[in-house]
């Protein structure tokens, strides 16, 4: 998996993480790859540093003498707990709702049954369920297309 920091046409910043390079180029050509803040499709990559983890014997090697940083002339000013966004939350319902209304829950059967449609095994329809991280990779790595949702589903009993 790999996140791109990424920046659509109206200067909206935001993330995403994606299988690899090839599937963000194919989902950024298919206009599939959109902002969460205005819903552009003209979306490009914005400039990222990697995040490089230490070696393991990083400990034991003494790093070199770096000169102490000056301190900054002003503090930075503390975060602050914002309220969440009351029209991303209304939104966030709203397309809960939808999604439980137009699609069949199929709970943890979700993988099975996402890759049988894939595979033309039964009939294609709108489904959501519950999936691992790990079935989920999978499931791209075969070609079927899956996203993750905004929210938790509400569990259906019979």
């Amino acid at each position: 998996m790999i996140r791109y920091s990424l920046k659509c046409d109206q200067n909206h910043g935001f993330e995403s993480w994606f299988q690899n390079a090839q599937a963000f180029d194919s989902l950024q050509a298919a206009g599939m790859v959109t902002c969460p803040d205005c819903g552009s499709s003209k979306v490009a990559k914005s400039l990222m540093a990697p995040k490089v983890r230490p070696s393991r014997n990083a400990a034991t090697v003494p790093a070199p003498a770096e000169p102490a940083p000056t301190p900054p002339a002003t503090p930075a000013p503390a975060p602050v707990a914002t309220a969440p966004d009351p029209d991303v939350a209304r939104q966030i319902a709203e397309l809960k709702a939808k999604v439980e209304a137009e699609s069949d829950y199929v709970g943890d059967n979700f993988v099975s049954e996402a890759r049988a449609m894939h595979l033309g095994d039964c009939p294609e329809r709108a489904i959501y369920g519950e999936a691992n991280l790990a079935d989920a990779k999978e499931l791209l790595e075969e070609g079927v297309p899956v996203m993750p949702l905004p929210f938790t589903p509400t569990r259906k009993t019979n």
